[in-house]
Parts: C-alpha cells; structure tokens; sequence
C-alpha cells in the first residue's frame, strides 16, 4: 500500500476510502499520528494530494496518492500505540474459522452478517481486531484491502504482505477487481438485466451514516444486475456487480428503483420485511471476488451463504445451482473517450436522418 520516495511516504486512497476527509483518513489507517501532526503537516505543506496542499478536512479520491512525511517524523510526534487486548482461543478459532482461501500473499475470509470489518464508535467486535490470529510472524499482521457492511456478508480479501496491499490497493482503485454480490430483493425489476447509473453522496442530517441519490452533488455511481428467479410478483432473487465503488452503494441503488434489499430497513423502510418465515436479517452476500494476484495469475473465490440466506432460498424453491449457473460476463464499462465516440457517432446519424428527410420534402415540393 505504501512505498517509500525520497523520504517521504505515499499512499494510494482505496476505493473504500473515497470521499471520506484526509484527518479521517489517519484515523482508519494511521491512528498513531495525532491530528495535531496531521494538521501541522498539512501548514507547513508536507501533506501532499497528487502533488497539491491539503488539509486535514478536505476529501480524498480514489485512485490519489497521499504524500506524508517519513516515519520518522511521526516517531517524534504521534502519541503512543494503543495496545491490542489478546485474542481469547474462541476468537482465535473463530478467525480461523472465517478463513476460504490463503496463500502466500493473501487470504480471503467469508465474512458472518452481523460483523463489522472495522471499528468505530461503540463497536468492539470487527474483523480487523482478529486478524492478529491471522498473523504470520515473517510478513507481519494482515491488511485489509477493501470492506464490507456490518450486516452484507461474504468474501473480503486481506492482504498477507505490505507488497500484496499496494498490489490490491492499485487493483481496487483501477476497478480491475471483479466482486459478484447476491441478494433477494422486493418486488420484481421490469428488465432483467439492467444498469443503474445514479449518482451517491451522503445524505444530510445523518453524520455520514446514511447515502442517498443526489443528481446534484453526488458522485458518480454504476451497478449492474442480472434476475437469477423470481417468486411472483412478491421478492425475486438478484445478482449484482458494483461497478464503482461506493459507499452502500448496491443498497442504495436497489432501494432507488424501488427494489430494496429484503431486510435492509435502513434504505428499504418497513417494506423491506417480507412474511412467511422470511429472516429479518438482510439479504446481501460477496458471493464471489476474482482479481488479478500479486505473483500472477488470479484469485477467483466463492463464498457460502450464511443460513439465514440459505433457508430463504429454499423457502422460495430457489436453488443454488440457479445462481452458480449464470454466465460470468467480464463487463467493462465504457471509457470516456469511448462513451464520446458514441455520442459523436450518434449525433452524426441523426444529422444525417435530417438531411434524407430534408431532401426527400424538397422532392416532394418540387
């Protein structure tokens, strides 16, 4: 994730990390520097986004490079290291337990509902605070590369290696990384394959904890999903690909066309609570992550439903094999230049529409 040039350190921003403040951005991966550092730094013109000033409270990007100073200069200001209380054997195991694929330089865990993936106010229990029970003593403690809802479960990769991390860090930010997300839904979409293109931002009013659609303000945000099958007219079940990467983005989107994750009452409201036995719990899993490796090749893992989705499916006559049987398309999204290529070509057929139907009136005239 960092390397260092000239004394200085650099840091690629992840995917999960844009749009959040930089201050905010030491506090998740840097919480040894103090803000008083970080604002010193950032006076004196030390703190460097793609090579211009910023400050403490301005918001990061995806795909940008933090410049900070060297490490050295922390030692001499940042309080101390907070120490981390020993995991019990149970939260060992259980780390151990959450664990689908390991290699040299990464691992992926499926990941329960119910878990969040890092810690924050009045939240103990994270996936970050057990990966010490993941800890190879030769290339230190894992890292995470990217997260998940508290309440979506399934793959989340982790890297084994600062190099694996830098290597994740670029692959996320460059959208390279492939991540396939199932879900049971409310209602039916018309299309069955369809694109959502609405811009993201967070809604005010909710200190961060809540996005919202905003044409306005919002940055830009795509998802993908495919109809797997249907139950009626009542819930159908949904693979989604995020094609951009932001916050709570798949709920929000499938919320915004009226679809909400069945159990996702934060988007959904009460109409996201389906009857019939169906769990309450929400219905949102990374069922597979494919993305290039480090030392070549790839990594391709499927994650297992945890129950509670299981048995929905099996209460609705749904069966896995449905899911595992859809095509995997690698869509690509449009280039920019592409997209105005597309419009240009466009435009140059409807001008030429114009012109038939004016000559073929001046005919007609004469």
């Amino acid at each position: 994730m960092n390397k260092v040039v000239e004394n200085v350190r650099q840091f690629v921003i992840a995917p999960d990390d844009d749009g959040i403040r930089v201050d905010r951005w030491f506090k998740r991966h840097l919480d040894a520097t103090s803000f008083t550092t970080v604002a010193k730094w950032a006076r004196t013109g030390q703190l460097r986004l793609d090579g211009a000033r910023v400050g403490p409270g301005d918001r990061v990007q995806a795909g940008q490079t933090l410049r900070i100073p060297p490490v050295e200069a922390v030692r001499t200001t940042a309080r101390p290291q907070r120490e981390r209380t020993p995991l019990t054997a149970d939260e060992q195991a259980f780390a151990q337990e959450m664990v689908i694929h390991r290699d040299a330089q990464a691992l992926v865990l499926n990941k329960p509902p119910g878990l969040a993936t890092q810690g924050g106010t009045k939240t103990t229990a994270h996936v970050d605070g057990l990966l010490d029970a993941l800890q190879d003593d030769a290339d230190g403690r894992p890292k995470l590369v990217h997260r998940l809802d508290k309440d979506t479960s399934g793959a989340l990769l982790v890297a084994r290696t600062s190099r694996a991390a830098a290597f994740f860090a670029k692959t996320f930010s460059g959208r390279t990384a492939k991540k396939v997300y199932w879900a049971l839904v409310v209602g039916v979409p018309s299309i069955d394959d369809g694109m959502i293109e609405l811009p993201i931002a967070k809604q005010p009013g909710t200190g961060g904890e809540k996005m919202h659609v905003d044409e306005a303000e919002g940055q830009a945000a795509r998802s993908r999903y495919r109809v797997i099958e249907r139950a009626g007219n009542r819930t159908c079940w949904v693979e989604l690909q995020p094609l951009t990467g932001r916050t709570h983005q798949l709920r929000v989107h499938m919320a915004a066309i009226g679809h909400p994750i069945v159990g996702d009452g934060k988007y959904g409201g009460p109409a996201a609570f389906l009857t019939g036995g169906i769990s309450r719990k929400m219905h949102l899993h990374a069922r597979r992550i494919r993305v290039d490796h480090p030392d070549g090749g790839e990594i391709d893992v499927t994650a297992e439903l945890p129950q509670h989705f299981a048995e929905s499916l099996a209460s609705l006559g749904f069966e896995e094999m449905a899911g595992n049987s859809m095509p995997i398309n690698d869509f690509v999204p449009p280039t920019r230049e592409e997209q105005k290529a597309k419009a240009r070509a466009h435009a140059k057929g409807v001008r030429k529409a114009r012109r038939g139907e004016r000559r073929g009136r001046g005919a007609r005239d004469g």
